[in-house]
């Protein structure tokens, strides 16, 4: 009875204010979630899992070891693709990254990248960005793959001092920018010899994957893999 009136709820306000796909700004189905169908299925695939030391994975090589990476798709700033991340980054849509992120892990079930992995977590977000944002996106994602593996998403990382923002830094500013910007939290939960799945919404010069990775590698026999919603086409 309270998921039909729900329902006739949702279906009385997309009437007056339709849900739109942010891709594309078509009026959603009432079966279509957050995108329109059309849209999902021309994501612009990265399909890093099905490749030997893809590109992503390269960018870890000889800083840290990792199991694998990948990411969903690939991100332009220009493309109509981008205003999914900033909808679920900065325009308070972080349901529709956990929602994706969900979606990934089940499209991406034949390439195994998933299997082994005992615990998923995401890069954190100093608590002054969560006081003017409101979440961390890449939480909800984390969330959103743990969910779905039925495996225990938990906070193994902090932000222990802000930074200034990454978008126009090359890759060495980028990696001076983050020094000292992370730390391992004091867990009671043993952590040895896990493979963590650390998650952050997009990669671009992979430094701040690398030095959270390098926290992780810190714990006794952990292995660590990367997924990223998207990664940043670099020119």
């Amino acid at each position: 009875m309270l998921k039909t009136i729900r329902q006739w709820l949702e279906a009385a306000g997309d009437m007056f204010m339709p849900r739109l796909c942010p891709v594309c700004e078509a009026a959603l189905n009432d079966d279509e979630k957050w995108l329109c169908r059309q849209c999902l299925a021309t994501l612009p695939r990265t399909r890093f899992e099905d490749v030997e030391f893809n590109t992503m994975e390269q960018l870890f090589a000889g800083k840290v070891p990792i199991e694998r990476a990948t990411a969903y798709f690939f991100y332009e700033k220009d493309s109509p693709f981008a205003s999914i991340l900033h909808d679920i980054k900065y325009r308070g849509r972080p349901g529709m990254g956990r929602w994706l992120a969900a979606h990934a892990v089940k499209e991406m079930d034949g390439s195994h990248f998933f299997d082994a992995i005992d615990v998923v977590t995401a890069v954190p977000l100093h608590r002054s960005k969560i006081a003017s944002r409101g979440y961390n996106q890449s939480e909800y994602l984390a969330r959103g793959i743990a969910d779905s593996l039925n495996v225990p998403y938990m906070e193994i990382l902090k932000a222990v001092r802000p930074h200034s923002t990454q978008t126009h830094k090359g890759a060495m500013e980028r990696w001076l920018n983050i020094q000292g910007n992370y730390a391992l939290r004091d867990l009671e939960a043993d952590l040895e010899n896990k493979h963590i799945l650390l998650v952050d919404d997009v990669v671009t010069t992979g430094s701040t994957l690398t030095v959270c990775a390098m926290l992780l590698k810190s714990i006794p026999g952990v292995q660590v893999s990367v997924f990223t919603l998207a990664a940043a086409r670099l020119q």
